[in-house]
């Protein structure tokens, strides 16, 4: 587990050192319920924290006007495999409209901005970036996507100039 948290802290604090364009600003504000509930990830570009994760989900839980928690969920080698989890906590950054927040890692050691760049009208789905650029997450609160809200949002992905991604698995909705 250790192992694991290690992991996915270095991927995430890694990204802004090797950024070769930042990410486009956030397309518009977003409601603060964005950071309730499950998300499921349904692309990613391709990195070392999440090689071999599948049927990964993120769990916000609010805690406070600005703060909440999460618990994060990868299954190793299929939909099915066994369940990793990591907790951590995070916070909205004051004066963006709720669409930048950080996360802890390492004990609060370290911190990692991330960006809500765009979400669907009716917040069924999203996209979130590192400002860097290097990564981008579409996430649905669905496992399984709508094919014609799905195509939408990863031409959405790929208009914001992230062309390399990867598709977990998910279980079947």
């Amino acid at each position: 587990m250790r192992r694991l948290t290690i992991l996915i802290a270095a991927s995430l604090l890694a990204a802004p050192m090797s950024a070769t364009a930042a990410a486009r600003p956030p397309a518009r504000p977003i409601a603060a319920s964005f950071y309730t509930g499950k998300w499921y990830e349904i692309a990613r570009t391709p990195n070392a924290g999440q090689r071999d994760c599948e049927a990964p989900t993120t769990e916000f839980t609010g805690r406070g006007a600005d703060g909440f928690s999460v618990h994060q969920v990868c299954r190793k080698g299929s939909a099915s495999g066994a369940a990793k989890a990591f907790d951590t906590t995070g916070k909205i950054i004051a004066g963006t409209q709720n669409t930048r927040f950080t996360m802890s890692f390492l004990g609060g050691l370290k911190k990692q901005e991330y960006w809500v760049l765009d979400c669907a009208d009716d917040h069924s789905w999203a996209i979130m970036a590192t400002p860097g650029g290097n990564f981008v997450w579409l996430l649905s609160r669905k496992a399984v996507m709508d094919p014609a809200a799905k195509a939408a949002a990863l031409a959405r992905v790929k208009s914001l100039g992230y062309a390399k991604l990867e598709y977990p698995q998910q279980p079947p909705g």
